[in-house]
């Protein structure tokens, strides 16, 4: 069945931030919803390719060795195996698409790891 979803009303539903929700499914990939603010930890996904596209405010994607600044509309993939830390000065509202299997902070056990079975869909 062919569902229409509206973001904004999605995120619209909770307050919390760096807890992304799943709001889509596509040949083996989520399409996530997460509320970012301050700085998250630094992290990569050893199989995982990640997109960050910035719905509301802004971002940023530091990496080791280079940062890339994101506004509204705009996104950025970021290659598996890539150390790397989304930060927002202000709050900011991000879609994700990346892999089902994929775990938040990568290989990295933080107060933040969420399991990817344990997202919430809404």
């Amino acid at each position: 069945m062919t569902t229409k979803v509206n973001l904004a009303e999605k995120l619209s539903r909770f307050d919390e931030t760096w807890v992304p929700k799943i709001v889509g499914e596509l040949n083996g990939q989520y399409v996530k919803v997460v509320k970012f603010e301050g700085a998250y930890v630094w992290h990569r996904h050893e199989h995982e390719d990640e997109m960050f596209m910035v719905l509301e405010g802004r971002m940023r994607i530091e990496f080791r060795d280079e940062t890339i600044e994101l506004s509204k509309g705009e996104f950025v993939i970021v290659p598996h195996g890539v150390e790397h830390r989304p930060v927002a000065p202000e709050l900011a509202h991000v879609l994700l698409f990346e892999p089902a299997t994929t775990r938040n902070t990568g290989t990295v056990n933080h107060d933040h790891t969420i399991e990817a079975e344990d997202l919430e869909r809404l």
